[in-house]
């Protein structure tokens, strides 16, 4: 149940982050149609193998960078979290398993008591 929980709300993480996290780039405009003429393979090949993938403006390289350092920061605290939820646990498991013991212990107290009242 405590593993499912913990999913849960680093899920709940992820997705706040994947919500602030800047917009994609809009698609560029695809290339005009080159009017149709015959053409040697050569030729038809060339302006395939001219066209190169736009790099990163330095605004996009900045943006990635922010959100990725925005990322490891909520993975970190995710973690965090999940460690202060698990000592929680083991602090109440601890205390209810302490209690549990002193019930028994005055329990034991009690059937003691009334077992030496019931001799004399």
């Amino acid at each position: 149940m405590n593993k499912i929980l913990a999913t849960l709300i680093a899920g709940l993480f992820a997705a706040g982050a994947y919500a602030q996290a800047p917009a994609a780039a809009p698609a560029k405009a695809a290339m005009p149609a080159v009017a149709a003429m015959p053409a040697t393979p050569a030729v038809a090949a060339a302006p395939a193998a001219a066209v190169k993938p736009a790099a990163m403006t330095k605004e996009e390289k900045a943006a990635a960078k922010a959100a990725k350092k925005e990322k490891a920061a909520e993975a970190k605290k995710a973690k965090a979290d999940a460690m202060a939820a698990k000592k929680a646990e083991a602090a109440a498991a601890k205390k209810a398993k302490a209690e549990a013991m002193a019930t028994k212990k005055a329990e034991a107290a009690a059937a003691k008591k009334a077992k030496a009242e019931a001799k004399k």
